[in-house]
């Protein structure tokens, strides 16, 4: 039942009630965008503990901690407080839980630390360091991404030693150690007591590997039931270790696993779109049953329409036709810009017309781009226009400095081998410790196969160095010694203060210490506030408000867990960032070859598809308006590029387009398929004459760009006489807006440095 009264069942049409009530054995959901995927899923989880079987049996995984909050909280609308004995939680959480359990079969502590992205750089740069290797050569975040591959696809240190084609790779980046230095790397992890994000899931099969029958076997047992959200975003590993729970060749698991092929666009994280595209194949001898929710409850017919016609333009795909019932709409607003700062301003101008016309609020709007980067144009226009808004992608809290370094004292206190939390803190506040001490003591761990930690009393130094490091030892101790009866909070507050952090703060009475200080204030409030909470993963658990518990908790927070959508603000993100959200109105800007389509994915075909995938999620945001916008010129990487229209406005077909004129496209998607039109806000060709000189050259001599002023009268070889406007733009990239008349169009915007003008008074 559900709060006022009737079934769950009820609200849902045809495809979703057989997708919820086909409990047993392999299902396969494809849920097209604004289907209603999350109602179905959590529905299917009440219906499972409504037959009958224990919430504790169930596992569903997710890719956001978000996402799995309110899997929760829908769930205990219909089954009430069982819902919280789920195993519901991100592939990163529920994998760590079940390591903290099992970590000593492969040779970890139970209390392991979680590397982020900043400790495995810090870490790679050491040991590149140490290896006197080029850092300019050996790129750490290429390092990075290379080790991270090898993991998601289960290669070793010693397999990759022996792959001659990951070696050649490697050397054709000048970079042939990489080999060498991955297995340093994690050699190193492990003598820290320390896994990264990727180990979470590589030592999770690791252990099921290798212990199967006292270790993989509890878990098949465990688990009876068990669900997979977004099955287009896995990598090949995660598969991997859901196979292996799942184990069909011994006996019949129930798995559903609930995904889109269409909105596939993590490749870059690792994601292959070949897992849902093959799991009906994989699981067809088990009598898999394959439902498709093509009824779209966000979007109206235009915008479906449209999305369905580009994607179509993909290669292989799960054929689905997706259908509204909204009624058509409005068409779609296309937007074309002489300049990238026009279009900033045009859509703006568009925003606020939408606010008065349509009574929108900020809220209902978002700008989606391709790249971070352009963000800035709409974000002046927006202080401009007083239109309030927010960027996602910025620095996210636990990612301040203040943050990180008291995070890292706590780390040091559960685990004493965590040799990047000894690195961030041994001397801050200052000590006197300093780097050529720090350095003897990680050549003394590493020639002795020790621990830092384990060597502080070992290291050479001075009398005011050593005494330095018995103090900062003692202290370190003296919190562990109430990790045993201390919760999170008490023990956090006790280290901020003895470690000397609270003082600090205290002492720096700027603006930007004081604000340092409120941050390390809400992370205690924050830890409190996990304290306090009560949240069990079954009924055979006891609240864990251990420090332990808590850096889990935050180490394996997801990039949207911690962004606040509170407020009336526009919203600016990328496509990435955007996905699983929804809007009124959504404007999708930069739409042009080589920025979206990406250069970097024109070199194949998967890539390219990826890119479309990339854009049909975009348009799939949008509710009831939708405005794309393209601009023929922008700069980048410091240059003004000129810029020809997206392929992907060419596949809308023009009765979807709010249209004022058509032009033929040149672009090289339309070179394949001759006679395919874009549509848009677009001006007419200029005929012949109108291309003719209105100015004898022989005559005509410019003036320099910098003495060219608003209001001047000036003359233009083929545009004739004109008056400036107005000018923006620094220095050496000033647009002047000049009126002419007699001619189409009469107001342009001229880059002035490349422009010939001669001022006429």
């Amino acid at each position: 039942m559900i709060p006022g009264g009737g079934s769950y069942l009820d609200g849902l049409n045809d495809i979703q009630r057989q997708a919820v009530t086909n409990t047993e054995g392999p299902v396969l959901v494809v849920a097209g965008p604004g289907s209603g995927k999350t109602r179905v899923l959590t529905y299917r989880i009440a219906h499972i503990i409504e037959k009958g079987a224990a919430p504790w049996q169930i596992l569903a995984l997710t890719f956001t901690n978000k996402a799995a909050r309110e899997m929760k909280e829908r769930i205990e609308k219909v089954v009430g407080a069982r819902a919280n004995s789920v195993w519901a939680g991100t592939f990163h959480s529920i994998f760590a839980r079940i390591l903290r359990v099992e970590a000593d079969k492969i040779g970890y502590p139970s209390n392991f630390t979680i590397y982020d992205s900043d400790d495995t750089k810090s870490l790679l740069s050491t040991i590149v360091k140490e290896m006197n290797l080029d850092k300019s050569v050996y790129n750490i975040n290429t390092i990075r991404s290379r080790i991270s591959s090898a993991k998601s696809n289960l290669i070793t240190p010693r397999l990759y030693a022996e792959n001659d084609e990951l070696k050649t790779q490697d050397r054709m980046a000048k970079m042939p150690l990489v080999h060498e230095i991955y297995g340093k790397y994690t050699a190193r992890c492990k003598r820290a007591g320390a896994m990264d994000f990727d180990d979470l899931l590589y030592r999770l099969y690791e252990l099921l590997q290798s212990n199967p029958d006292n270790v993989i076997e509890k878990y098949r047992n465990k688990f009876k039931y068990v669900l997979v959200d977004e099955f287009q975003d896995t990598n090949h590993l995660q598969y991997s270790i859901v196979r292996k729970l799942v184990n069909y060749d011994k006996s019949l698991r129930n798995i559903c696993v609930v995904g889109d092929d269409a909105q596939s666009i993590y490749a870059f994280r690792g994601a292959t779109i070949q897992n849902i595209l093959d799991f009906e194949e994989d699981f067809k001898k088990y009598n898999i049953k394959v439902f498709k929710l093509e009824q779209n409850y966000r979007s109206t017919e235009h915008i479906v329409q449209a999305a369905n016609e580009v994607i179509l333009n993909n290669r292989r795909q799960i054929q689905k036709k997706i259908w509204s019932d909204k009624g058509q709409g409005n068409k779609i607003k296309v937007i074309k810009a002489m300049t990238d700062n026009e279009e900033g301003k045009r859509v703006a101008d568009t925003i606020l017309e939408q606010k008065n016309r349509f009574h929108l609020g900020n809220s209902d709007i978002a700008i989606l781009y391709r790249t971070n980067a352009q963000s800035r144009i709409f974000e002046e226009y927006l202080r401009r226009y007083n239109i309030h808004y927010r960027v996602f992608g910025g620095l996210s809290f636990y990612q301040r400095k203040e943050v990180k370094d008291m995070i890292a004292y706590l780390r040091l206190v559960v685990n004493q081998n965590d040799e990047e939390a000894l690195r961030r803190v041994i001397n801050f506040p200052k000590r006197g410790i300093g780097k050529t001490t720090i350095e003897k003591l990680s050549k003394i761990a590493d020639a002795t196969n020790q621990t830092m930690w384990e060597c502080l009393p070992a290291v050479p130094a001075s009398t005011r160095a050593k005494n330095s490091m018995g103090e900062f030892r003692k202290m370190i101790m003296s919190a562990k010694q109430r990790v045993d009866t201390a919760n999170a909070y008490e023990l956090a507050t006790y280290v901020a203060k003895r470690s000397g952090l609270i003082d600090l703060m205290k002492a720096d009475t700027s603006i930007e210490g004081m604000g340092r200080l409120e941050n390390i204030n809400a992370l205690l409030d924050g830890i409190n506030a996990f304290v306090e909470e009560d949240n069990l993963i079954d009924t055979e658990s006891i609240p864990d408000k251990s420090l332990a518990s808590y850096l889990q908790n935050i180490a394996l927070l997801t990039d949207f867990d911690d962004k606040n959508n509170n407020g009336d603000f526009v919203t600016l993100m990328s496509v990435h960032s955007a996905k699983g959200l929804e809007f009124k109105s959504i404007y999708v800007v930069g739409l042009e070859e080589n920025l979206f389509p990406s250069a970097m994915a024109l070199d194949s075909k998967d890539g390219l598809d990826e890119e479309r995938r990339l854009f049909y999620v975009a348009v799939t945001r949008a509710e009831q308006f939708l405005t794309l916008s393209f601009a023929n010129s922008r700069y980048r990487f410091g240059k003004m590029r000129f810029n020809q229209a997206s392929r992907f406005l060419e596949e809308i077909p023009p009765i979807h387009i709010e249209s004022t004129g058509y032009i033929r496209s040149k672009s090289p998607a339309n070179q394949a398929h001759q006679g395919a039109r874009i549509v848009g806000n677009f001006k007419k060709p200029r005929t012949a004459q109108s291309s003719r000189l209105m100015v004898d050259p022989s005559t005509f001599k410019p003036n320099a760009p910098d003495e060219i002023q608003v209001g001047m009268k000036i003359l233009h070889m083929k545009f004739g006489e004109g008056k400036v406007l107005s000018i923006d733009g620094g220095k050496d990239n000033r647009v002047a807006t000049i009126f002419f008349q007699g001619v189409d169009n009469p107001e342009r915007r001229i880059m002035l440095r490349f422009a010939k003008l001669q001022i006429l008074n």
